[in-house]
């Protein structure tokens, strides 16, 4: 099934499905984020999208530990340059919490966890479209983030990632074309 005729079904995602299993992880981690003791959550976008708005908050304020954006970054096939200069962060603080295995600032946190719900919410529309098999919404929104749209202007995705308002129109646009309301 290819990626754009997933996307162009209309679906309503369910939220709220995940939060049991977001207050039982052991120091509320997500999208693949590092506990403080050492152990991995596999909470990636899909679940992150699909917890209530106090869940994500509630994340976003605890932080996410710095490591996981190597992994995202990873998962989407992009350079974690590229990614880091789309989210607007500092390749050299980055490094330093990294290397410090600190937890990034509840800024920068949403910022990251903006693009793993971007990935979840793909997702969700691809599952809720057909056969999801085969499906990588990571590599998928990587590849369409990187492309000028006509609706941004000919500006692409990935250089509106760095606020909150460029992620919510972004999202915006994906829900959109997901119902066919703008090709």
């Amino acid at each position: 099934m290819s990626a754009s005729k997933a996307v162009a079904k209309p679906a309503v995602p369910a939220r709220g499905t995940a939060g049991k299993a977001a207050r039982s992880a052991a120091t509320g981690t997500f999208a693949g984020v590092k506990a403080t003791h050492g152990r991995s959550s596999t909470m990636e976008g899909t679940q992150l999208y699909r917890l209530d708005p106090q869940e994500r908050i509630r994340v976003i304020r605890q932080g996410i530990d710095a490591s996981v954006i190597g992994n995202l970054s990873s998962r989407m096939g992009m350079s974690k340059e590229y990614l880091l200069s789309s989210l607007g962060l500092s390749r050299a603080t980055i490094s330093r919490k990294e290397k410090d295995a600190t937890m990034l600032s509840k800024d920068e946190s949403e910022r990251v966890l903006g693009v793993e719900t971007l990935i979840g919410m793909v997702q969700t529309m691809v599952e809720q479209s057909g056969d999801p098999s085969g499906f990588d919404a990571a590599r998928w929104v990587s590849n369409w983030l990187s492309k000028p749209l006509p609706a941004l202007a000919g500006a692409t995705p990935a250089s509106y990632m760095d606020t909150f308002e460029g992620q919510k129109l972004v999202a915006e646009l994906l829900s959109m074309s997901q119902s066919g309301a703008y090709a």
